[in-house]
């Protein structure tokens, strides 16, 4: 990354201070563990564009949230407070990532959902060193990404005893129902 991860891992870090409480953790401590996650296979997204054509798609913050795994700053997005009924697609290729049914009332900054819409998401391990192990300030975290074109969304963390997705709003294109 071109610039730091300095929102993200700042909420990550102070997560329990801010009453948001813990990140789920990865069972993946040892070089060994997460060698065994590493991936079988290349994987193909059905949408594949070169990096001009991203960057060609995005502002500098977009971009860098979408493709590069950045983090927004809370409450820099504009559906972070939107409660309207609708569905919200990913930036990156409209596929329908989350339906608005499923917001949980979070005033953390991000918008948070308890569900997505079923196979629209892949999940990766965030934070873990290339040694295999967790970064030491923020731990591993559950990254999630669009199915279709490999798009960073966000995290699923522990927030109020429930797990929910917290997705950057700018990682969402909005359609009011």
């Amino acid at each position: 990354m071109s610039t730091p991860d300095k929102p993200r891992r700042q909420f990550l870090e102070t997560s329990v201070a801010l009453g948001v409480g813990s990140v789920l953790a990865s069972s993946a401590t040892s070089a060994s563990t997460a060698a065994s996650l590493e991936p079988r296979d290349e994987f193909t997204y059905e949408v594949v564009r070169s990096e001009e054509e991203w960057r060609g798609m995005f502002d500098e913050d977009t971009y860098k949230i979408l493709r590069e795994g950045d983090t927004e700053w809370p409450k820099s997005s504009e559906w972070w407070d939107d409660y309207r009924d609708g569905h919200f697609a990913c930036r990156g290729c409209n596929l329908i990532n989350y339906e608005s049914t499923w917001r949980a009332n979070v005033k953390k900054g991000w918008v948070f959902f308890s569900q997505s819409v079923p196979n629209t998401l892949l999940m990766s391990i965030d934070g873990i060193t290339p040694d295999g192990m967790a970064d030491d300030k923020a731990g591993a975290s559950t990254e999630v990404h669009c199915r279709r074109c490999g798009s960073h969304m966000g995290h699923i963390l522990k927030v109020n005893n429930k797990v929910l997705h917290c997705i950057n709003g700018k990682a969402l294109d909005f359609t009011p129902a």
